[in-house]
């Protein structure tokens, strides 16, 4: 359920609702909306089901949510969210860049990357350190070596480090190195860490899962949310289908359907998208028409000896073409990069 107060509701108001919901032994989470908050009403259904808050003073009307994913949903929060990481705003027409390699493999080869991709306009640093791969006999990553260099590489070319998450037991030292934690499609559905990164106030990069349904991806991310870390982005990288011919199939109608159903901004990733560096360029350009609020692109110096996706991963030079198209198509939107 959600309670939306009165625009005139005062603060005596809003806490006697308050008041109520946790003496029915209920939890709430507030959302406070230029002209009005919205009280989020969450725990046990029949619980909720007795609540009778339309006589208190303040509250303008409740309504049922009939999804299971509540604050994340468009219900509770009409606003588009902005998330705010070291002063790089990412929704709300504020478009976000998240580029480097696959798989931090030295770090001449990531400071390469990150100063080609920071002169093309990037704000984040990506590279994976720990890298969970289907057979366990490809590069597994550097661990907290990479993440090192991560750290070290951003610093000095002032760019923000997102990089994946894939053991929860390393999530105070990825907490110490990253300013995004990125939960990989394959973690999508790991409750537990999803549980634990919601205690957290890092911001959080949240990839569709290899199969899953919007549902499911929205249902992920209220985990997170509903530890109380509302720093959410989403981040559609593609779904398995019967194609062959792409690595996977890029799913951009998400992208308007998360839009509809979720105030959370949305990324995409058409270097997962579509395993073909040929088919980033019009993927990355079809995406911010689409209305995404930003693009995770893997960029390589030499891709032809990366260690991980070199076949997905752009030159420098290609990606300096994308950005200048980007721009445009951003400006043609009304969004700012």
């Amino acid at each position: 359920m959600i309670i939306v107060m009165k625009p005139e509701a005062t603060t005596t108001e809003l806490e006697a609702v308050k008041n109520k919901i946790t003496d029915a032994g209920l939890n709430f989470h507030l959302s406070q909306g230029s002209s009005r908050t919205i009280v989020g009403v969450i725990g046990d259904k029949k619980k909720i089901a007795t609540l009778q808050m339309n006589s208190f003073g303040g509250v303008e009307k409740t309504v049922s949510i009939t999804e299971k994913y509540k604050l994340v949903s468009r219900d509770f929060k009409k606003e588009d969210s902005i998330i705010d990481v070291n002063g790089v705003k990412i929704g709300g027409g504020h478009l976000a860049i998240m580029s480097g390699p696959c798989a931090v493999e030295s770090k001449e080869q990531l400071l390469e990357a990150a100063k080609a991709v920071k002169a093309c306009g990037a704000q984040f640093l990506r590279g994976g350190a720990f890298k969970p791969r289907t057979s366990p006999y490809d590069f597994q990553g550097l661990a907290e070596e990479g993440l090192k260099m991560l750290r070290e590489v951003a610093d000095e070319v002032g760019l923000n480090v997102v990089t994946e998450i894939v053991n929860i037991n390393d999530l105070d030292m990825i907490c110490k190195y990253a300013d995004m934690l990125q939960i990989g499609a394959r973690n999508m559905q790991n409750f537990q860490l999803l549980k634990e990164v919601g205690h957290t106030n890092k911001p959080v990069l949240l990839k569709r899962g290899l199969s899953a349904t919007i549902s499911e991806w929205l249902n992920a991310a209220e985990y997170i949310a509903s530890g109380g870390n509302y720093n959410i982005v989403l981040c559609e990288r593609g779904i398995r289908t019967y194609e062959t011919f792409t690595r996977n199939t890029l799913d951009l109608s998400a992208v308007a359907a998360v839009k509809e159903l979720s105030h959370l901004p949305i990324i995409v990733d058409p270097s997962h998208g579509t395993g073909r560096w040929q088919m980033v360029r019009p993927m990355a350009r079809a995406a911010i028409a689409a209305g995404a609020d930003g693009l995770m692109i893997e960029v390589h110096p030499h891709p032809e000896v990366a260690l991980s996706d070199g076949d997905q991963s752009l030159k420098p030079d290609n990606f300096a073409v994308v950005m200048q198209e980007v721009r445009q198509i951003a400006q043609m939107m009304g969004k700012t990069l």
